[in-house]
């Protein structure tokens, strides 16, 4: 664990420093991500087959299937992943590369109120690129704390799926960033995956060369830790 984390806060910091050298490293600037991962497409998805469970998944490139082909992402697996499950979803990929929780936050409205109907879940996962730019912690749980706020008021239930703070940040950042999922899990009464890439950073089988976003394997492991999370959400909601 320890030399997974080391391998992660080297990782951290070389895309800290590609983003302070990108001319697209602002909050509305992200990397190109293919057409079918941007907000826009998802607003306009085709609606939802009726027996099946709507989940938006909602963030940054770790979800947008970075460099990924267009089934390959976490979005299509984790749709199959919950057919197998003997949950049948539609799964709509609203992640957007480069997105900070102030990007989200700004979109939120826009993208739930283009689908068809209203979601059975939307799984959150943002606060990486917050952390790569060394954000405010507070603005972080602030822009989080909104998110699931404006789900809570629209009556739609959420998951939230947490990042850890690299080595790297310091041990100051990381006791104001760590706990802002947990916290806020446990305030919206919202199921969480504690960190997304657990089990997966580190390993360069699973890892794209960048060292920060998980290849096709690495995707296939996560979601098969994250999916009974969703598949057991989604069940409890049906009931």
């Amino acid at each position: 664990m320890a030399k997974d984390f080391y391998r992660y806060g080297v990782s951290l910091a070389l895309g800290q420093a590609l983003l302070a050298c990108s001319p697209q490293s602002s909050d509305n600037q992200a990397q190109p991500a293919p057409v079918a991962n941007t907000a826009q497409n998802a607003a306009n998805a085709a609606a939802p087959v009726a027996d099946r469970k709507l989940v938006l998944v909602f963030g940054d490139s770790l979800y947008a299937g970075y460099n990924l082909g267009a089934r390959e992402g976490f979005a299509p697996v984790l749709e199959r992943a919950l057919e197998g499950q003997g949950v049948p979803a539609e799964v709509i990929n609203a992640g957007v590369s480069g997105d900070t929780t102030a990007a989200g936050r700004q979109r939120l409205a826009f993208t739930l109120d283009g689908l068809e109907r209203k979601p059975d879940l939307v799984i959150v996962g943002l606060g990486g690129n917050d952390m790569l730019r060394g954000l405010e912690p507070k603005e972080t749980r602030a822009n989080l704390d909104a998110i699931l706020a404006e789900l809570q008021k629209r009556g739609i239930p959420a998951l939230l799926t947490g990042m850890v703070s690299a080595p790297n940040m310091g041990t100051d950042y990381a006791s104001a960033f760590n706990p802002i999922f947990t916290d806020l899990a446990k305030k919206y009464d919202a199921p969480l995956y504690p960190f997304f890439l657990d089990g997966v950073i580190g390993d360069r089988t699973l890892m794209l060369p960048d060292g920060i976003h998980p290849n096709p394997q690495g995707v296939e492991k996560i979601v098969g830790r994250v999916g009974p999370l969703v598949a057991e959400t989604l069940k409890g909601e049906g009931e």
